[in-house]
């Protein structure tokens, strides 16, 4: 029997084509795409690829071929196949890096929906490494919608920070958020790289109500950036309020790549709802 070389085991390949993979030894696909398919070209991309996730072939952070590999096995326009491609990271099959390719999507990230947990241990609770990049951290004169948010003055100081959390080095999370000084008079004086602001805030009294809002939006350049993802990778924007009795202690926007996130809760259907503030 022939032995692979070092540099043929360190490939995936798309029937007879192979594309590097860093740093990854993953098992060669033994299934050529079928001479006849049917069903739109690029529909037929996808289900090829996804079947070869499935059977466990091209495991998660394998870097999958490039456009013009797979457009040249399926014989159809590298347009066709970059469809394919946008698509199955839109689902979450894939995620991708500018300048580097796209990859097999790592499990998504599980984040409670009904209660506030720092994302450092949500990270760690799947085994994986926090890190935490501070971008902005300073103090703001409260707007008319802030003062009014947080029952202060217009112009009265409040505190901002904005910071991209991790994991295994990989961002999950954008964080904007503005902070009541009278809750957390040294809110700036923190290390946000070693604790993070729910952590820290939890340590000064009990969070006693927390309103989530959700919406799906599009990322704009500087998320992008931020994020490491493109203009098509749709994002899951959670709009936190946090009370602490009847003070307001933060107002948040979490931003996550729809590819990396899974919101889940549960709760009785028989507890009492209570309606969003107007």
């Amino acid at each position: 029997m022939k032995k692979e070389s070092p540099k043929e085991r360190n490939t995936i390949s798309v029937g007879n084509l192979k594309d590097p993979v860093f740093g990854k030894d993953t098992a060669r696909s033994k299934t050529m795409p079928p001479k006849e398919q049917f069903g739109a070209p690029y529909q037929n991309i996808k289900n090829y690829i996804i079947a070869r996730i499935e059977a466990g072939e091209w495991m998660p952070e394998t870097r999958i071929p490039s456009e013009n590999h797979i457009a040249s096995t399926f014989g159809v326009s590298r347009g066709t196949a970059h469809r394919a491609l946008r698509e199955l990271t839109s689902e979450g099959y894939l995620v991708g890096f500018q300048g580097i390719g796209r990859f097999v999507a790592k499990t998504k990230q599980y984040a409670p929906l009904l209660e506030v947990k720092p994302i450092s241990q949500e990270i760690s609770e799947r085994g994986e490494a926090h890190s935490a990049k501070v971008l902005l951290l300073t103090q703001e004169s409260a707007t008319p919608e802030l003062a009014l948010t947080f029952g202060l003055n217009v112009a009265s100081p409040v505190y901002r920070s904005t910071i991209v959390h991790r994991a295994n080095g990989r961002p999950v999370q954008l964080a904007e958020r503005y902070v009541n000084p009278q809750f957390a008079p040294d809110y700036l004086k923190q290390d946000f790289t070693e604790i993070t602001p729910s952590e820290y805030l939890f340590k000064l009294g009990t969070l006693t109500e927390v309103e989530h809002i959700i919406e799906a939006v599009l990322p704009d350049d500087g998320t992008q950036r931020l994020l490491s993802i493109d203009a098509t990778e749709p994002c899951l924007l959670i709009h936190r309020t946090t009370w602490s009795n009847a003070m307001v202690v933060t107002k948040a926007r979490l931003l996550y790549p729809g590819s990396r996130i899974q919101l889940g809760g549960r709760f009785s259907p028989m507890s009492p709802a209570k309606p969003l503030a107007p």
